[in-house]
């Protein structure tokens, strides 16, 4: 598909919402649109904390207006508010999908969903400069901190994934299954894929992930 049919409004990637519009257009600013994606990438990443702890079975939790409400989401939910923003000031964006085993996480998080296989973990591939380009803006400065994670960063012509080792060495994410990239979040198709792994999730969990992280 050609990179101007990912400008489009979507059921969960709201970019016609005038909350997502008016965001999008305070948080870019001026400039060209390298750098107003630069800025969006940043706001979304550190002031949108990340929350896997939401109900995984409910619709609102993959909505980027939701998100952007609510101050928190998960991976899906953030690239999905990625997404709509860039969408927003004319520049075509897409949602993309990857299974990845995370040799970090809560022992909470871990133990509920009875795996390290973490389905369907989400990026935005963005259009800039003649060619699409990965952007995760997953993990919030603050919590990379608290975790020993180097925070990710993204320039706008390399792609932006989860790096391999945290701070000290440790093994941290590692891709084992392309899913591509979609118009709009597949919500029935990620549910249905949660509900033969692990179950517990759909309804959520209760806690806070972010002060969990403070405690360990």
């Amino acid at each position: 598909m050609q990179p101007d049919n990912y400008l489009a409004a979507g059921r969960f990637i709201e970019s016609d919402d005038p909350l997502i519009i008016e965001f999008a257009a305070r948080t870019a600013g001026s400039g060209d649109q390298l750098s107003q994606v630069l800025r969006l990438f940043h706001a979304v990443r550190d002031d949108i904390l990340y929350d896997p702890y939401v109900p995984m079975g409910d619709r609102s939790s993959y909505s980027a207006k939701a998100t952007l409400m609510n101050g928190r989401g998960w991976c899906v939910s953030k690239a999905a508010l990625l997404t709509a923003c860039c969408r927003v000031i004319g520049v075509p964006a897409r949602p993309g999908y990857a299974d990845v085993m995370n040799h970090l996480a809560t022992e909470k998080l871990l133990e509920r969903m009875g795996s390290d296989i973490f389905a369907w973990h989400s990026y935005a591939d963005i259009w800039l400069n003649g060619k699409w380009v990965k952007a995760t803006p997953a993990f919030n400065i603050s919590m990379c901190e608290k975790f020993g994670l180097k925070p990710l960063a993204f320039d706008g012509h390399n792609d932006s994934l989860f790096h391999e080792y945290d701070q000290a060495g440790n093994r941290h994410m590692e891709y084992i299954l392309d899913r591509g990239t979609y118009a709009d979040v597949p919500f029935d198709e990620i549910v249905t894929t949660f509900r033969g792994l692990y179950r517990a999730v759909l309804l959520g969990i209760e806690g806070d992930f972010q002060a969990e992280l403070g405690a360990t």
